[in-house]
């Protein structure tokens, strides 16, 4: 899981290169390097650590090349140091090349290069790339050739033949100083197109501010890229046109606005992301609508079971979703994890509509669980916050949050958003069905409306939160409790804890605490519960009085009246239908991680171990 970057153009390489970088770190920051080519040679910039680092390094200010490629790493192979960093070259230094995703073959490549006299110097995965390049041009059945650019384009569709695994690959060479070489299997690559410069990058973000008109690369697809041209090829090098597209964002979104963090400028955000994702699709008293989507009413009665597939905090929107779908439309719906859902095989088939969420529409893992429900001849949905990410070109349909770029590896506004969609979603199947009543779904309208300024009543005021966040940020454990969809959310409250503050905590349904967990309260831990559904207000307190009296600190997050008031810590929220209520109950849990973080001294936007997209499995 990385981030690459490339530039070819008329303008010296190496700011370009880094500065899409550090736009790329929350795709991976343990260490990063770049590679130019100057006067026919491949020089290479590269060290452990961020990447403000390479402004450190002697003669990077000296590099004057216009042609470059680019890297940041989060480790799999091998552990961050400066042999590992890409670029890595092979060993004439002839061929350059940077790598998104995982060679899961590499060791037996090693063992043939090995044999053919190659040498190698890291223990990456990517290492061997560059080095299959050099054999396959010197060797393979394109060495004959004499254009030099048609035999590097061969060289590396033979090298990349002999891989097993994911990839997003830039290649550059001495031999042709005017092409970046580039090819994708499962693993994010955008093209954006200038005047007389091509960019390329692993995500829109990192060169978002230099051009809007972006070529998607599918799988298997190639390109060669040069100052004024870009030319796309199939798996077997034939040459077809590609559809560009105009990626409408605000390239000032990507930046932190003078906010302190990416995260705390994506917490304020959700009133916009929240508006923008609801946008047009329904008003009042009158039928929601998806033009992305085609659904027939007698498709939905035939369904009998949904599916909702995800990762992390998206699976976590899902499980809400799940609550949602199944009173609105009476289907029954299971929420399973992307990483396991391939390997215990899924009872799904034609009547199956399968729900995969994503935010950045390239998690490998959700990506594999889609393609395996196709095969079984299930329907399948992706919501992305990307257009034309990867997740979206494999669906069969596809719907979009809009909450914009989300840079912070911890995501927040990309998660509610994520439970609009879905909640907006149901709705557009409950009408079509008609097995809910009409006033109940009218209703539901009227709050999924009012949330952006319901979001906004909870961001005017957040002394009670810092305050909190101030006199626990010191523990070393913390216990969420909810029951229902509080419970949902209680998840997600426990994963940013986890995220960016490096807090052990643990999410329970409060009515089973009393059956194991309980045993791990003692005097002065922290619990965090949330009461929001007015239904479990008496037995969700009953749970949490559990806890007061083995001396636990409380803090409640609310919407409701409650009949006792020995918490130590009470958080009000605007009261709005159950269904939909962990929009409003998770921004108190965001900013209680966040402050804790920031009290602790901690990076909230590059928690260690982790990165944004998670293009491998």
């Amino acid at each position: 899981m990385c981030g690459i970057v490339g530039y070819i153009g008329t303008k010296k390489a190496t700011p370009i290169l880094v500065d899409g970088l550090l736009c790329l770190e929350y795709r991976g920051y343990d260490s990063a390097g770049i590679a130019t080519l100057e006067k026919n040679e491949i020089k290479v910039m590269k060290d452990k650590g961020r990447v403000n680092n390479l402004y450190n390094l002697d003669g990077i200010n000296t590099l004057e090349g216009t042609v470059g490629i680019a890297h940041t790493r989060w480790a799999t192979h091998g552990k961050p140091s400066k042999e590992n960093s890409h670029p890595h070259t092979d060993n004439s230094n002839t061929f350059a090349v940077v790598h998104n995703g995982i060679i899961e073959n590499y060791l037996d490549l090693r063992t043939f290069l090995s044999s053919k006299g190659y040498t190698f110097f890291s223990q990456t995965d990517t290492e061997v790339i560059p080095n299959l390049i050099h054999y396959y041009f010197y060797n393979g059945s394109v060495s004959v050739l004499n254009d030099n650019k048609e035999k590097l384009l061969g060289a590396v569709k033979l090298a990349i033949q002999d891989l097993k695994g994911s990839y997003a690959i830039e290649v550059i060479s001495p031999l042709c100083p005017n092409e970046i070489i580039v090819v994708r299997k499962d693993s994010p690559l955008v093209i954006g197109k200038g005047e007389n410069e091509n960019y390329i990058a692993s995500d829109i973000p990192a060169i978002l501010k230099y051009t809007k008109n972006f070529y998607l690369l599918d799988d298997n697809e190639f390109a060669v890229v040069s100052t004024n041209t870009i030319s796309f090829f199939d798996n077997t090098l034939e040459e077809h046109n590609k559809t560009i597209k105009n990626i409408d964002w605000d390239a000032n979104a990507a930046g932190k606005e003078g906010f302190d963090d990416y995260m705390l400028k994506e917490i304020f955000e959700q009133p916009t992301a929240i508006r923008e994702t609801i946008g047009s699709r329904f008003s009042l008293g009158e039928k929601c609508s998806f033009d992305d989507i085609e659904i027939s009413k007698e498709y939905l009665n035939n369904v009998n079971k949904i599916y909702i597939v995800a990762c992390g905090t998206a699976m976590h929107a899902g499980l809400t979703g799940k609550t949602i779908l199944e009173n609105l439309c009476q289907i029954p719906t299971v929420v399973d994890i992307a990483s396991e859902f391939r390997y215990r095989n899924p009872l799904i088939d034609e009547q199956t509509l399968c729900i995969y969420i994503s935010q950045s529409g390239e998690t490998a893992d959700t990506i594999a669980a889609l393609k395996l429900a196709k095969q079984k001849g299930a329907k399948t949905l992706a919501i992305s916050n990307v257009i034309g990410s990867s997740i979206t070109r494999e669906a069969d349909y596809s719907i979009y949050t809009h909450a914009g770029p989300e840079i912070a590896v911890a995501s927040t506004k990309a998660y509610s958003s994520q439970v609009v969609l879905i909640a907006i979603l149901a709705v557009y199947f409950a009408e079509i069905l008609e097995r809910c009543d009409k006033k109940i779904i009218e209703r539901l309208k009227e709050d999924i409306i009012d949330l952006p300024s319901k979001v906004e009543k909870i961001l005017d005021d957040t002394e009670i939160i810092k305050e909190f966040a101030k006199k626990v940020y010191t523990e070393k454990d913390m216990f969420f409790l909810g029951r229902g969809t509080d419970y949902n959310v209680a998840l997600e409250g426990s994963l940013k804890l986890k995220e960016i503050s490096y807090i052990h905590s643990e999410a329970y349904a409060a009515g089973e605490l009393k059956h194991g967990p309980i045993a791990l309260i003692e005097n002065d831990v922290t619990v965090i519960g949330i009461i929001t559904d007015s239904n479990l207000v008496e037995k969700s307190i009953s749970n949490i009085q559990e806890v007061v009296t083995r001396g636990a600190k409380t803090l409640i997050i609310t919407n409701q009246i409650l009949p006792n008031s020995n918490f130590d810590f009470i958080i009000n929220i605007p009261k709005t239908n159950f269904l939909i209520s962990p929009i409003l109950s998770v921004i108190p849990m965001q900013l209680i991680a966040y402050y804790i973080a920031k009290f602790k001294g901690l990076d909230v936007d590059k928690p260690r171990n982790l990165a944004k997209s998670v293009t491998v499995e």
